[in-house]
């Protein structure tokens, strides 16, 4: 596809604060433009919660915080005996190389904290928090398809994607692959559009969060099937990966949540 959107050389009198090329990335474009979106989505429901863009952007802050310490640090627990034997690895890589659980098992205790800190209603702030995450999360999946990454195995398909960027992240380059970055785009864009759909109609705070949570398990399970980028690794080689694993384990986790939301947080009308 397309990584790079575009590079130009650095002007002269602006060299001593840029590098002498500037480039923009498609992927660092698409998450800036799934959080501009998420963030107008959280405004919209300002009222309801009593929100200003001071507390929305403190939210912001810290759910990035979240995600990205979350995401490192369950990817480097990946192939930890690569980072330990060469720790520097950790800050050469820090700008690539996430997992989504991660930050999904990070960021979601830390938003609380700053709930219950701001003394935000915590059960119908996460469904608001589910909607926006899954925006920038779908964003993020389109940003995966420009740029190479989270790329499928090899196929035969008629429905397929070819690399030829070089520096796109898909291996191998010029090869039919399965589009799983489609696969899972699709997949986290219909979750949002079921949830603002839904968002009226649930029956307990919370649900929605589970909603996400538990599609999102079902459907990435199935799409990590035709991954294959096989540095993601696998708890049974070949047969379990890492994602699968933690998606068995939140939806256990989902369902338990759901039986004691149901009864704890309803909604009233």
């Amino acid at each position: 596809m397309y990584p790079v959107l575009f590079r130009f050389k650095t002007p002269s009198w602006l060299s001593w604060i840029f590098p002498d090329t500037v480039t923009l990335y498609s992927y660092g474009f698409l998450i800036l433009l799934g959080i501009v979106t998420a963030y107008y989505f959280v405004w919209r429901q300002r009222k309801a919660f009593a929100l200003d863009h001071d507390k929305i952007s403190d939210l912001f802050l810290w759910a990035f915080v979240g995600i990205f310490v979350g995401g490192k640090v369950f990817f480097y627990f990946e192939d930890i005996s690569r980072y330990l034997g060469d720790p520097s690895l950790m800050f050469r890589n820090i700008g690539s190389g996430f997992v989504f659980y991660g930050s999904f098992l990070v960021g979601i205790p830390v938003l609380i904290w700053r709930f219950k800190k701001m003394k935000l209603p915590v059960m119908p702030m996460l469904d608001i928090i589910a909607i926006a995450g899954a925006i920038v999360h779908g964003f993020g999946k389109v940003g995966c398809l420009m740029s190479g990454c989270c790329h499928g195995k090899v196929c035969e398909s008629a429905f397929s994607l070819t690399f030829h960027h070089p520096e796109s992240s898909a291996e191998p380059l010029h090869t039919a692959l399965y589009p799983t970055q489609i696969y899972d785009a699709l997949l986290i864009f219909s979750i949002v559009g079921f949830m603002i759909g839904y968002a009226n109609r649930k029956r307990f705070h919370g649900q929605l969060m589970l909603f996400y949570a538990i599609f999102y398990g079902v459907g990435r399970t199935l799409t990590e099937i035709y991954r294959g980028d096989e540095e993601r690794g696998y708890i049974i080689d070949g047969i379990i990966s890492h994602s699968q694993f933690l998606a068995l384990l939140i939806l256990i986790g989902s369902a338990i949540l759901w039986k004691r939301w149901k009864k704890k947080h309803p909604v009233r009308r």
